[in-house]
């Protein structure tokens, strides 16, 4: 994605955007991106920023702000100033590490959607030596071998944590959880064999998977992935599961209407152009970019699925 990113930056950048509000923007615009470098969110957001940037005359600057699971930099923007200028681009991490964490803001209602920018799957992946192919054999191998394989997460509290949780409610097998800050980090020690198993979306997970690196066994979907139509879904040997992984952006609540909406259109007119759209394909996003509406009903229902894994797995904060 990296290679192509200066590429689709450069086809998007066209005429500026009219003023969706009294002179917005007059400042540079921040785009928290709660992870480090190298994730997801990070580069969805640098994609996004400079031709959203171009549009409204001012730099958009990516700020990464990694920890808790992508928490620490969603708290950042709920309590920013509802100007215009403070939004957020999260996964659906986000919704996972509310449900885990109990924030001291509303994440459903005490926050104001802009847009869904994507859906794709996670893809389960193994270190080469895991003498597994498949879920089934991964799942005969733990059973084999409780508590002696160790799984990467992006964070406590992530989509990665409670998705591998569910996993095991689910199988009942027995990993043991290492949480690091990003799918950076987490790939990197999958890579290394500090971890054996992780469970990363397909974005970051992709170049890796291709050089040989990781080893995907299943896909979170419901469907396979048009970029791995050789791994299968995990919900054909656990029959149910299904955990869809998204992209989105939020804004503090009482971000003006007009600002949002403008957010609203820049960025759906980036995220449906045809060279983001192959970009995105590539990397096994499908595109989204509806009205906020289409984001709240999507990060409501996920954080209600969260609260009822998080109490039947029994978890709290640091397990």
């Amino acid at each position: 994605m990296r290679a192509a990113l200066a590429f689709v930056i450069a086809a998007l950048v066209v005429a500026p955007a009219a003023p969706a509000a009294d002179k917005y923007p007059t400042k540079p615009i921040r785009l928290v991106a709660p992870f480090p470098p190298g994730g997801g969110t990070d580069i969805l957001g640098r994609l996004i920023a400079v031709p959203v940037g171009e549009r409204l005359g001012q730099t958009v600057v990516v700020d990464n702000r990694p920890g808790a699971g992508g928490a620490l930099g969603a708290g950042i923007v709920a309590h920013s100033a509802p100007d215009g200028y403070t939004l957020v681009i999260v996964s659906s991490s986000y919704s996972a590490a509310s449900a885990f964490g109990k924030p001291n803001y509303d994440p459903v209602d005490g926050i104001q959607p802009v847009i869904l920018i994507g859906t794709t799957g996670i893809v389960l992946s193994v270190h080469p030596s895991v003498p597994a192919t498949s879920v089934s054999e991964l799942i005969s191998h733990v059973k084999a071998n409780p508590g002696k394989l160790n799984y990467a997460s992006v964070g406590t509290g992530s989509v990665a944590h409670l998705l591998v949780e569910l996993f095991k409610l689910e199988t009942k097998t027995n990993f043991v959880h290492v949480a690091y800050k990003g799918g950076g980090p987490a790939l990197a020690a999958t890579i290394g064999g500090e971890v054996q198993v992780t469970a990363i979306s397909a974005v970051p997970s992709m170049p890796h998977i291709r050089a040989g690196r990781l080893r995907p066994l299943g896909v979170t979907t419901r469907s396979r992935l048009s970029i791995l139509p050789d791994v299968p879904s995990i919900g054909d040997t656990v029959p149910g599961f299904e955990v869809v992984h998204w992209y989105a952006m939020w804004a503090p609540k009482g971000t003006p209407r007009a600002i949002v909406n403008l957010w609203n259109e820049e960025v759906a007119r980036v995220v449906r152009s045809p060279q983001m759209l192959r970009q995105m394909g590539n990397e096994g996003l499908d595109a989204a970019g509806g009205p906020p509406q289409e984001f709240y009903d999507v990060n409501k229902t996920a954080v209600q699925k969260w609260r009822r894994v998080i109490k039947e797995a029994k978890l709290g904060v640091g397990n």
